[in-house]
């Protein structure tokens, strides 16, 4: 690595003023440090969260759950709560990475970061959710820009993320063997105000699908998301899987996920 200076707040407050003076904030560290590794990213400072106990931990508010950017993946799968809530959300965040990025990688880091192949981004829009941060409140809709580009302005940390509950939701990932980043991931939900469908893997960064979403609106049915032309002339084409592949995949993955829905 190149040389860097290293900050270990308590506070958002004193984690934001290291920022102002040019600070990189390091999370869970699973995109940034090998980054760093490979002298790829040179930052001149680094802002350790982990020890801003605020940032950390899951509650209930009202018909929402509220979880801490640095929530680690492996409390969101195993939190009682989440279980209850949505079960979904539990079972993204038990299948991401291994064990060991699932002990130290965070919710927010995750959502921040905004890979084009991550998971948590997809529940993110997929749920609606609020994206909370030490400045405002930013809707899912808003937030995921373009690839590893978020609404997020310097000096804004993100401190948690409020997932709406939804009537039930499902999410279906298709894994790249190697990395167990999404091939193509699908998180479907339905809520009061109708069905979404956000997809990650198959493209620049996730994405709602409205056709897939109006159909599911119309008719709940594994039928109807089948009946879905997908087109594949936006989608992501590399070593792993050709756009067409990929287009493929979303219509079986959200058909699975609505059967698995549908129990």
């Amino acid at each position: 690595m190149y040389a860097f200076t290293f900050e270990a707040p308590t506070s958002v407050a004193a984690a934001a003023q290291h920022i102002a003076q040019g600070g990189k904030l390091l999370a869970g560290g699973q995109s940034l440090l090998p980054s760093m590794r490979l002298r790829l990213a040179n930052p001149e400072k680094i802002v350790d969260l982990n020890g801003v106990a605020e940032l950390a931990g899951i509650r209930r508010e009202g018909n929402a759950l509220v979880i801490g950017a640095m929530t680690r993946h492996m409390d969101v799968a195993n939190s009682a709560d989440v279980k209850a809530a949505i079960p979904a959300l539990a079972d993204l965040a038990a299948h991401i990475g291994d064990r060991q990025v699932r002990a130290r990688g965070t919710l927010g880091g995750s959502v921040a970061n905004n890979d084009p192949a991550a998971c948590y981004p997809s529940a993110v829009l997929g749920l609606g959710a609020a994206v909370i941060t030490n400045k405002r409140e930013i809707a899912a809709d808003d937030f995921f820009v373009g690839m590893y580009t978020t609404a997020l302005e310097e000096g804004e940390i993100i401190t948690a993320i409020r997932f709406p509950i939804p009537q039930r939701a499902a999410y279906m990932k298709f894994k790249q063997p190697a990395s167990r980043f999404s091939l193509v991931g699908v998180f479907v939900a339905q809520t009061g105000s109708g069905v979404r469908v956000a997809i990650t893997g198959a493209a620049t960064s996730v994405f709602r699908h409205a056709g897939l979403e109006a159909a599911l609106s119309q008719s709940f049915t594994p039928a109807a998301a089948a009946g879905v032309k997908i087109d594949a002339s936006e989608l992501n084409s590399d070593i792993h899987a050709s756009a067409a592949y990929r287009a493929n995949l979303i219509s079986v993955q959200t058909q699975r996920a609505v059967q698995k829905m549908l129990g």
